[in-house]
């Protein structure tokens, strides 16, 4: 089990997060929130990291607020700097893990996916990213910028992440010269999340799986 810590953000404030350790030299992961906030469900995705031979840092990106409702969900993330959660609080929790870990990764999940590729497209030290079900606009981070290996897993049934969100983020990296590894699954929007309605349990295995393989590759 974890415990929550304050982290130095770029800027030289600072920002929660829930810090899950596997040891010094081990190599880092940033685990990025869905919309709902940094609830129990993403603190034992960290765990679940650390367990497996990782620090996992999961930072608090909407300042100790977390709901279960879906309109204040949409509110919050409408709500939230993207900018600033990228450039300031994930970045800041790269330096922070970076100073005990070999390498640092980030992964996310819906919000936090989007963020994935943000940091891969605009945080200095990140070696390596896995989103779930989330893409950021082009604005906030241009495929062509990321230069490190990405790992995707998606949904074919996502209304808020569609298919052709992924194909065209996955046609962009590629002309810029990535080949992102990007898997699609007969599954719905957070269906790694077991805590959710559209849990599948059979890709979100298999998606861990994936991850778990890329990450050592990796990292």
């Amino acid at each position: 089990m974890g415990s929550m810590i304050d982290f130095k953000r770029p800027d030289g404030s600072t920002c929660k997060g829930y810090l899950a350790e596997a040891g010094a030299g081990r190599s880092g992961i940033v685990v990025l929130q869905e919309w709902w906030g940094l609830n129990d469900q993403i603190k034992g995705i960290a765990d679940r990291l650390a367990a497996a031979g990782y620090n996992a840092l999961a930072p608090d990106l909407y300042k100790g607020r977390v709901t279960q409702k879906p309109d204040e969900a949409n509110h919050l993330m409408t709500g939230l700097d993207f900018v600033g959660a990228s450039d300031q609080d994930i970045a800041g929790a790269v330096k922070h893990l970076a100073a005990s870990s070999r390498k640092v990764g980030v992964m996310g999940f819906c919000m936090g996916g989007a963020l994935t590729i943000a940091a891969a497209a605009r945080v200095p030290g990140v070696a390596c990213g896995v989103p779930f079900y989330g893409i950021p606009p082009g604005q906030l981070a241009d495929p062509a910028k990321i230069k490190i290996p990405i790992e995707g897993h998606f949904a074919n049934t996502d209304d808020w992440c569609t298919p052709q969100l992924v194909t065209d983020f996955e046609k962009a990296m590629t002309a810029a010269g990535n080949k992102p590894e990007i898997y699609r699954y007969d599954a719905a929007h957070a269906f790694a999340n077991e805590t959710s309605a559209a849990y599948n349990a059979t890709a979100a295995q298999q998606a861990w799986q994936r991850t778990m393989a890329f990450l050592g590759k990796h990292l």
